[in-house]
């Protein structure tokens, strides 16, 4: 089942989430097994499975990496549990920023690192722009796995500083 024919999206990796809470309201009313409970077992069973994949979609469509993971999965530029290379100059900057985090309080290590993060969303936002316009070329689709890649290892920084 693919979300994004689910939802009546355009196959993009950036969606809109006002169009996506609506939709997911309207088909949540259409598929919500309640409506189903004199209807036959497996006509029950399909709406619990379309109900089921409408809370994942929801899900997913929610969070900006999350919705990206799953485009690029579909496009087949994704794969799960991939061991992904990242380029060694971010290597190398993540090694500083590693060192510099250790002499810095908590909030200005955050700030950097949102900082690095807008800075690299910036550097993706010109195929984000016209994504949903055309197909995207296998360069575009390899410079936003590498985003993403880079985008989940700050994100991983982020997550070790608040626990």
């Amino acid at each position: 089942m693919n979300y994004f024919e689910l939802f009546d999206l355009p196959f993009a990796p950036v969606i809109d989430k006002t169009f996506v809470a609506r939709k997911f309201f309207e088909l949540q009313k259409k598929y919500h097994p309640d409506f189903y409970s004199h209807a036959s077992s497996d006509e029950q069973e399909n709406v619990l499975l379309q109900s089921a994949n409408i809370n994942d979609a929801f899900k997913i469509f929610q969070q900006p990496d999350k919705t990206l993971a799953y485009y690029l999965r579909e496009k087949g530029i994704l794969e799960e549990d991939e061991k992904f290379n990242l380029p060694p100059d971010f290597l190398m900057e993540m090694m500083e920023l590693n060192e510099d985090l250790s002499d810095e309080d908590e909030v200005t290590t955050k700030a950097k690192i949102n900082e690095y993060c807008t800075r690299l969303e910036e550097s993706v936002s010109h195929i984000y722009s016209h994504a949903s316009v055309r197909e995207l070329s296998v360069e575009e689709l390899q410079e936003l796995k590498t985003y993403y890649y880079k985008k989940k290892y700050l994100n991983r920084i982020l997550d070790r500083l608040n626990d």
